[in-house]
């Protein structure tokens, strides 16, 4: 749609696109059609939405390539060409600091932050305390500030990402007006199938011997609420940190205590961690998947295909009946 896109150069499509996507630009002939509307996604969960959204009116591109962790990234001088460019951005505000910037900074007409488009909350690290356990956090010396930060992990539920997904198309009805219809349309089936999921989750966790689950990192807070799980996390929100040695020391007592059989690890970060404190604790591990990216080691091809292969797992370590 907005032909000052010829201007951007022929091999930044490539550079960005999402190959795990069917309708996402992957080749520069694609990139360059101002025939479409071109809309830059944050990361993965974003670019899904818009590509089942827009469906054949939309070429969708992402800042995040396939397989590099959401959290690390840093925006380019021809990636904020980029977003100039652009007929929308989505993100999610709040996960990607350099992406909340540029966007900021951009004078792209359209700008869908999700994170307005629901409700973000506090999670912490997840979890919840057995006698004796309070003030784990202030003997380590961590503020309150830094265990505690709005939860950005909201695709994870699958009724919060349908409250995403409406907004969103709301959104491209009003920059798209040609094509609102079929926006429209296409929003009430994917949200009708994100409810078809949210009611998989629903009866495939009600009845399970534990409700404790352990996470590399707390991104499985949304989850855990909505269908009455507590997740445990090894490190906070931040994928990278490294846990106290009080926290350790207090997950293996954890697992004993409510009889938790694995910790989950995933796939765009380090697993040692997860690997370390399942051997001290005699537990097994698999791969809970935080579907920040598709790669070729993700257990599924798109978000649904991830989704119930993350339910399949869940029911196993929670030992669903």
């Amino acid at each position: 749609m907005n032909v000052r896109r010829r201007l951007i150069p022929a091999a930044l499509a490539s550079a960005l696109g999402l190959g795990a996507l069917t309708a996402c630009s992957s080749d520069s002939a694609a990139t360059g059609n101002t025939d479409k509307f071109d809309v830059v996604a944050s990361f993965y969960p974003m670019a899904f939405l818009a590509e089942q959204i827009g469906g054949g009116h939309v070429n969708v591109t992402s800042l995040t390539e396939p397989g590099q962790e959401p959290h690390d990234l840093e925006i380019s001088t021809r990636q904020r060409a980029q977003l100039e460019e652009a007929d929308a951005a989505l993100f999610l505000k709040g996960l990607q600091p350099a992406v909340d910037e540029a966007v900021a900074q951009t004078g792209i007409k359209t700008k869908i932050d999700a994170a307005s488009l629901t409700t973000l909350e506090d999670h912490g690290t997840g979890g919840h305390s057995h006698e004796g356990e309070e003030g784990h956090a202030e003997e380590e010396g961590h503020s309150e500030e830094e265990e505690h930060a709005r939860d950005p992990h909201v695709w994870l539920d699958p009724v919060k990402y349908a409250e995403i997904a409406e907004g969103v198309g709301k959104a491209f009805e009003k920059a798209d007006p040609d094509h609102a219809a079929d926006y429209k349309k296409n929003t009430e089936a994917l949200v009708a199938k994100l409810n078809g999921l949210n009611g998989d989750f629903e009866n495939g966790l009600k009845n399970t011997r534990t409700k404790v689950f352990f996470t590399n990192h707390a991104a499985f807070g949304y989850l855990a609420e909505r269908y009455g799980l507590t997740q445990e996390a090894i490190s906070g929100l931040d994928p990278e940190s490294e846990p106290s040695g009080a926290r350790v020391r207090e997950l293996q007592e954890e697992a004993k205590a409510d009889g938790v059989t694995t910790v989950f690890y995933e796939t765009l970060v380090s697993d040692k961690t997860a690997k370390t404190l399942a051997r001290d604790a005699n537990l097994k591990t698999d791969v809970l998947d935080p579907l920040e990216g598709i790669t070729d080691k993700s257990r599924g091809d798109d978000y649904f295909q991830v989704m119930e292969a993350n339910l399949k797992a869940l029911r196993k370590a929670l030992g669903a009946k």
